[in-house]
């Protein structure tokens, strides 16, 4: 997710940021020296990138496959939408073979955080099964706002289950869409549109480690973990609308009267975005990764070419820097309700922002499609693994600028904090200034010592870590050979946990 109004206007309105807090830098105030550096840092890191979508070691979505666990749960989700697209009825079937003793399934209902609860939306399970017999799914709070629904839904196994031992669960539940709501899940009446990301219960596995159950946080910004896995989706929708869903599309088959049914298959995803409604949609090649972008028929704020055309300069210049595009298809939807841009596996949603915005919050989110897309992290434990790395490419690949000297003194060292202690102690604001833009301004400090080592560090990182939940050591393990890297990021508070 990235927030696109200034932070320091944010803080003087009480404003909550939007789109990529670097938009109102871009272009805006920088000294000559700044901008200078600005594009040298972006011509450098296109000249040594290797090459488009593609790339140089396979085909998008085929270049990170000798990384794709084998061992990854499989997950088959249907969504049924309501004719009036405020709300989901759903069934997900799960088999997951743990690398730990398990005694319990954990999931995470990620709908039913402060931000969303209270914008009308929950996620609600109707029922459970383990193997053949029914179960009580357990809910607990775990962050939910009192009276919605928990965000932490544990399934009791009928004993403990050795690591390698495959588990197979189902779960019905429910989904309600908030009307017109600033987040990840929502309808909007006005344009005859719905998405809904995390919309579903999300197994919360970090392999090597175990169940993740971190609480949700009353501020914006993402808190999930989960593994890759083998996704396959069926979406019922009435006939007629557009429905974007997550790897590659089945052809449509007609459901029950005057309803569709579509399908998608992604191997190797963390989670899920789907957008359905009355949308118009273009398609494009992007150096071999299949653009779909959905826009509302009712209009947009920017045209959708412009949309398109940013979306592709973005994937054609950070696949130069970071590697190949991590998927062969990308599904974009325009999402009224939102103000900002939020980020899934091989999917983007946007809010229908200005023109003034567009650049930079393209360029953050695709970001994120190499950084908790491909390379994943504890979101809720370690959100600088994610927001840090994907706010400096974006700086890299427009034209942005960070720096320490425009972090609040009072954030200096708390980088590797937890949400829990941003959502504690400065809410959202302090949250972009201390993650985002601290994180930034040390990787990007760090790489000015040796721009060409710490791009070839990066991709190897990236490279490395494909399909993987990364800890802060893969990090000082990738970048071991560029000191300043390191140095910059411990004085920013990054190996310690903040405090």
């Amino acid at each position: 997710m990235a927030p696109s109004l200034s932070p320091a206007r944010a803080r003087d309105e009480g404003e909550r940021p939007s789109p990529a807090r670097a938009a109102p830098r871009v272009g805006v105030g920088f000294s000559p020296r700044a901008r200078a550096t600005a594009v040298v840092l972006v011509l450098a890191a296109l000249a040594v990138g290797c090459g488009g979508g593609g790339g140089a070691s396979g085909e998008p979505g085929e270049a990170y496959g000798d990384a794709v666990p084998p061992e990854r749960p499989v997950v088959e989700l249907a969504f049924d939408v309501a004719p009036d697209l405020r709300s989901v009825t759903g069934t997900e079937t799960v088999r997951f073979t743990p690398d730990l003793e398990v005694c319990e399934l954990v999931f995470r209902a990620w709908p039913n955080t402060p931000t969303m609860a209270t914008a009308g939306s929950s996620l609600t399970v109707t029922d459970a099964t383990v193997g053949e017999a029914p179960v009580a799914p357990e809910v607990t709070a775990a962050g939910a706002p009192a009276g919605a629904p928990g965000t932490m839904i544990t399934l009791p196994l009928p004993g403990c289950v050795a690591p390698g031992t495959t588990v197979t669960a189902r779960l019905g539940f429910r989904l309600v869409l908030g009307v017109d709501a600033d987040e990840r899940v929502a309808s909007s009446p006005s344009t005859g549109t719905a998405w809904f990301g995390s919309g579903y219960p999300l197994l919360a596995w970090e392999r090597g480690r175990g169940w993740a159950r971190e609480p949700a946080v009353p501020i914006f910004g993402e808190s999930a973990t989960s593994e890759d896995a083998d996704t396959t989706v069926t979406v019922t929708a009435p006939a007629g609308l557009v429905v974007l869903g997550p790897g590659v599309a089945e052809p449509v088959t007609e459901g029950p009267p005057g309803r569709a049914v579509h399908g998608f298959r992604a191997p190797a995803v963390r989670d899920v975005a789907i957008a359905v409604g009355r949308y118009a949609v273009q398609e494009r090649d992007v150096d071999g990764v299949r653009l779909r972008l959905a826009t509302p028929q009712t209009g947009t704020r920017v045209p959708p070419a412009q949309w398109a055309d940013a979306l592709a300069a973005a994937i054609t210049a950070q696949s130069r820097l970071l590697g190949p595009f991590p998927y062969a298809e990308l599904a974009v939807a325009i999402t009224p309700g939102q103000s900002d841009g939020t980020e899934f596996p091989g999917a983007l949603q946007f809010g229908d922002v200005g023109a003034r915005q567009l650049r930079a919050l393209v360029a953050h989110e695709v970001a994120h499609q190499w950084f908790y897309g491909l390379v994943g992290n504890d979101q809720a434990r370690d959100p600088w693994l994610d927001e840090s790395f994907a706010t400096a490419v974006e700086a890299l690949t427009a034209d942005g600028d960070y720096s320490a000297d425009d972090v609040d003194p009072a954030l200096v060292g708390r980088l590797g904090d937890p949400m829990t202690a941003w959502a504690a102690d400065g809410g959202f604001r302090a949250y972009v200034d201390g993650v985002y833009e601290q994180g930034a301004a040390a990787l990007l400090a760090g790489r000015a010592a040796d721009p060409e080592g710490f791009d070839a560090a990066l991709r190897g990182y990236v490279a490395t870590n494909a399909h993987r939940v990364v800890t802060p050591a893969a990090v000082r393990e990738a970048f071991a050979g560029q000191p300043a890297v390191i140095d910059a990021l411990t004085e920013a508070g990054a190996f310690t946990g903040g405090r």
